[in-house]
Order: structure tokens, then sequence, then C-alpha cells
């Protein structure tokens, strides 16, 4: 069974974690096989976006208890070190925009590697919550890396250790989510953001992610030297010379993502 379902359309992947009868919780073998489609992804140049859901009733509840608990499966090591570590790290490197679209609850794992992606979209019945503290864990999957860099290290505290659920309205406030949608209409709503973000010179935004991820160790002057760096890596894409040509010549740029 295939635990992950891969649709490629008009240069958007769309990435669904497949176990709703399990409220799409992670097991080995889904977490192997997102591995094997975001690496996947990576190589292919028809693909210059990615949308991840989850299928039926939630985007992911997190890690299946049943196998964190089961003394022949692979066990917390390696659940955090071949499991979630490199889905999150994956998501960030990868030098092309990773959309979320958070269907019902995102939970534990689930939740962090929703806040890893580049845009955050929500249904209207969305929900974030750190579930980690309830069951004697702490929370992982960069979870203390990327949520108090969202929404501040006070209220990132505050829900790590309460394990209070976040709701739709509340993730566009607090910061950690883009945009709102009605339910039927998310995941129609964020292909279509997405096809747009596709058609965007995807050079320049793999940059933009390269430049993101390394402003939170270097300083001001390291930043702009960086900046500088880079921006002259993208002075010499294809896409930056035809949407110059497409500007000064008033028409819309045909960018080829090179």
């Amino acid at each position: 069974m295939s635990f992950i379902l891969s649709e490629t359309k008009e240069n958007v992947l769309t990435l669904t974690l497949n176990r709703p009868d399990k409220f799409n919780s992670f097991n080995r073998e889904m977490a192997l096989q997102l591995i094997e489609a975001l690496d996947n992804a990576a190589n292919d140049k028809t693909v210059r976006a990615i949308v991840i859901t989850g299928a039926g009733k939630a985007f992911c509840a997190g890690q299946d208890l049943s196998e964190a608990i089961d003394p022949n499966g692979p066990g917390i090591k390696k659940i955090v070190e071949e499991h979630y570590n490199p889905i999150i790290l994956k998501i960030r490197n990868i030098e092309k925009p990773v959309i979320a679209a958070v269907n019902g609850v995102a939970a534990g794992a689930g939740a962090n590697i929703a806040l890893a992606c580049d845009i955050v979209f929500v249904g209207k019945s969305a929900s974030f919550i750190q579930a980690f503290s309830k069951i004697g864990l702490i929370p992982d999957s960069g979870g203390t890396f990327t949520l108090p860099r969202l929404i501040g290290f006070n209220m990132a505290s505050a829900l790590m250790i309460t394990g209070d659920k976040v709701t739709a309205d509340e993730a566009i406030h607090y910061g950690m989510a883009y945009k709102k949608f009605e339910d039927s209409d998310l995941v129609s709503q964020s292909f279509i953001n997405a096809q747009h973000i596709a058609a965007m010179p995807t050079k320049a935004i793999g940059n933009t992610k390269r430049l993101l991820n390394q402003s939170y160790n270097n300083t001001l002057v390291q930043q702009l030297d960086l900046e500088r760096d880079i921006q002259i890596e993208s002075a010499n894409t294809y896409d930056y010379k035809e949407g110059v040509n497409a500007f000064l010549e008033k028409r819309k740029a045909a960018f080829k993502g090179e």
C-alpha cells in the first residue's frame, strides 16, 4: 500500500499523507515513502512547487504510538533520526517552494512538519497541537526551533507546555499560517496558489530559501555578504534575464525555473 499518494500536474507535485484510518499518523513505511518522494521531487525538473496535505479528516496526527512502543519496532532513536529529522531537513533544503495544506488536525510531528513548510494554508477546521507534553515527550521535528521563531518564545513555550489546541483563526493571528479557506476549497485553492508559484522563477525562490535558512545563524554583516553573493548568482539565471526583458517589453514573463 502506498502511504504517500503522489500526483504531478502543471509543475505542481501534490503529496498526500495516506493513512486516513489512523489520522495520517506516521509509521516507518509512511515516513520513508515521504522521504523518497521529497528526494524524487528535488531531482525532478518538471516539479516546481510541492503541496503536502492529508487524506480524510486530518492532516497528520504525528507518530503512530503503537509503533513507537512496539518492542519490535524501530524505537524512538530511529524514529527521530531516520524519519522526522530527514523530513524536516528535506523540506527546508529542497530549493523549491513547499506548501502545507492543513486539513483538520496537525498534532505533534504533524504540526511541526506543516510549520517547516514555506507557506501554510489552513482549512476552516484545521488545528495545531503540540501534543508531546501530554505523553511525556518533548517537541521534535524541529518544533523547538521553528515555533519560537514564528510566534515568539513565550507563546511557543506556553503551547508546548500546555499542549493547548490552536484553531485555524488563531494560527493565522499568531503567524503560523498564511491564509484560511473553507474546508471544501482547501486543496483546490492550495493547488491554484501552488500553480501560480510554480510559474514563478524557481531558482530565485530556492535562493530565497537558502538565505532564510542561513539568516538564523548569521550576523547582519554575514547575511548582507551572503545576499550579495546569491544575488550575483541569481542575476546569472535565465529567469532573471527573462524577467527583466519582460518588464522592459511590457509583457508577461515566461519563466523556466532555470
